[in-house]
């Protein structure tokens, strides 16, 4: 039987149960490879009920540097019998099944394809330690060890991670280094030359940094200048509050008085939480909440206000896998018409599109600046699959010049210049009004806060000619808005083609790695990364230059399609829907099969069918 043999090449899938301890070392297999020079991609797969359900982690190792899930499973750690049945099946032909052999099991329960690594890690775990925990723990230890020996993994790094875990907890640290030799002792003694995967040292990391979406949004809104966050816990965006409070405690604290420069306020729900960043938006701090897709369905008489009594807000939506409860652990792209179109009447938010943690950064503190310029709210739409997993970035990167953009706020003197002031009145054609923060002069500037139609000077009204000026002015505002979001980045192919693919957010990584295979195929697009709602005037103008262009994105209903045909009126017929929605990140596979498969239709189609613009 043949195997399947790789160097810094392969993906390897642990079955684990929630609970077991397990997490902490799989993510020390990644980052002792990551230690090696090699890029790695993990994603956690988790339950979202309570302890003692399945878990999965999935890590890719991958020199040529490519992040996106690659699809297919070449190792199976399978240490949880629950899934045993389901996760032998997930792997490739001439991969590998690695397990606890304590108890045997019967012929029948493998796969002739696959090739079997045992060892009785339970067995030596009771045989070594008395206490249950430890057992526990240092089982998953054990395992790492023998894979590290397995691979020809550099123990050096596992160790140096060791020491910086547990830090001035040497009588933890010396047990958990016996573990990982035990294990890589088995390995040496009974499994040599068992495995056909191994790890190399390499330098593919460079100066890159290895970090979650969430925490880098969270540094984002600090930069960004946030000082108010309101919240309520729900799967996956709630460490987005938990870091945000953790890197205000480092750097927004006075040093000389202890006094706290910022407030972070855990809600009942989403309901109030939202309610709270209304008003400190309205009393002028910055301000934001984290929330995910049932978050924006209950904020969304709130998002109503702020849009139409125009006050700047942030929203980060950590989007995960809907309706209704849905799939609060798997991801998905599926909240973007709730959250463009978010409230009744004619109401329209801007939307902003990270790809990494680099980019949940820049947007988050993006999303602060574009909120007081244009006086609305702002979402940053990011999802589990970058909100929750460590992925590979550029180092993130803040220039001290810069300076908060605050959009049009009228000062106490510039009030007693003498120029009008009529809150909601369009003065220069941009669609954005001058505001004034509570408190800024005590006889001029005030005006009523308003969520009902009001004159341009904020007097209550319900004439029909006052309502359509409100509404054509916050078109017109939108209109500005596209002019100053973060602008799509083009991608020409390498040859002159009629065919285009427009995609966005996490879909990036696996995006890149198609386009490449699709290339080597002879099939040759141009590349379109969205990054922002209002779509700017180059997103028309690429679709226009092209006969049929493919829009890749993860939900069932084409959502980001739906708003390019709704929003720039194109032909329906021109977008291709390429769509990806189990929960799991979307693949360069599924992408690359998709698209082919689309190209060669295309390619046999009529004439007519080809090219119906």
């Amino acid at each position: 039987m043949s195997r399947i043999e790789a160097v810094n090449d392969f993906v390897v899938k642990f079955a684990n149960v929630n609970g077991s301890g397990s997490a902490s070392a799989n993510e020390l297999f990644a980052k002792a490879i990551l230690r090696m020079g090699v890029s790695v991609s993990p994603r956690n797969i988790f339950p979202s009920n309570i302890q003692g359900l399945p878990t999965w982690y999935e890590v890719r190792v991958c020199e040529a540097g490519w992040l996106g899930r690659r699809g297919g499973v070449d190792m199976m750690v399978a240490m949880n019998p629950q899934t045993w049945a389901q996760d032998l099946k997930e792997i490739s032909p001439g991969g590998y099944l690695f397990y606890d052999s304590t108890r045997p099991l019967p012929p029948e329960a493998f796969r002739s394809d696959v090739h079997v690594i045992s060892m009785p890690v339970t067995a030596i775990c009771n045989a070594t330690y008395e206490d249950s925990r430890q057992r526990q723990l240092f089982k998953n230890i054990m395992v790492l060890g023998a894979l590290s020996q397995l691979m020809g993994m550099d123990p050096g790094e596992i160790e140096k991670l060791f020491a910086e875990q547990y830090k001035g907890k040497e009588k933890l640290l010396d047990s958990n280094v016996r573990a990982l030799h035990a294990g890589r002792e088995f390995a040496r003694d009974h499994l040599a030359d068992a495995l056909g995967l191994q790890v190399r040292r390499g330098k593919g990391i460079g100066n890159r940094i290895f970090m979650e979406g969430n925490a880098a949004a969270a540094l984002g809104c600090v930069y960004g200048g946030a000082t108010v966050c309101a919240w309520y816990p729900i799967t996956p965006s709630s460490s987005v509050a938990e870091s945000f409070e953790k890197y205000c405690s480092k750097y927004r604290v006075d040093a000389a008085t202890g006094e706290k420069r910022y407030a972070i306020i855990q809600a009942e729900d989403e309901i109030a939480s939202i309610g709270m960043i209304t008003g400190a938006g309205w009393n002028g701090a910055r301000a934001f909440t984290a929330t995910s897709g049932p978050g924006v369905s209950l904020m969304s008489e709130f998002l109503g206000l702020a849009y139409f009594a125009e006050i700047p807000l942030t929203i980060i939506d950590v989007q995960r896998g809907g309706p209704s409860t849905g799939m609060p652990t798997r991801t998905q792209q599926a909240d973007l018409l709730a959250a463009a179109y978010a409230s009744h009447g004619d109401t329209k938010h801007v939307l902003l599109l990270p790809e990494d943690p680099k980019e949940c950064f820049e947007h988050a503190a993006a999303a602060l600046d574009l909120a007081d310029r244009l006086q609305t709210p702002v979402f940053v739409m990011t999802d589990l699959d970058i909100g929750m997993n460590q992925r590979l970035c550029e180092p993130l990167q803040w220039s001290d010049e810069r300076r908060f953009d605050r959009g049009k706020v009228m000062t106490a003197e510039q009030l007693d210049a003498g120029p009008e002031f009529a809150r909601y009145k369009d003065v220069d054609g941009d669609g954005i009004p001058w505001r004034t923060l509570p408190g800024t002069h005590p006889s001029k500037g005030a005006y009523f806060t308003r969520g009902t139609t009001r004159d341009p000077q904020a007097r209550y009204s319900e004439k029909g000619e006052d309502y359509v000026y409100n509404v054509e002015r916050l078109l017109k505002k939108f209109a500005t808005a596209a002019t100053l979001v973060p602008q799509p980045v083009l991608r020409g192919a390498t040859r002159k083609t009629r065919l285009g693919v427009i995609y966005f957010g996490s879909t990036s990584p696996a995006m890149d790695e198609a386009l490449h295979a699709l290339g080597a195929a002879d099939i040759h697009l141009d590349a379109l990364r969205l990054r922002a709602f209002p779509f700017p005037a180059s997103v028309k103008e690429f679709i226009e230059a092209h006969e049929q262009i493919f829009v890749v994105e993860q939900n069932r209903d084409a959502q980001m399609r739906s708003l390019l045909v709704n929003e720039l009126e194109v032909a329906p017929a021109r977008l291709t829907k390429v769509l990806h929605f189990d929960g799991t990140p979307i693949t360069a596979r599924f992408i690359t099969e998709s698209i082919t498969r689309h190209v060669h239709a295309l390619a046999t189609a009529p004439r007519e069918q080809r090219n119906p613009a």
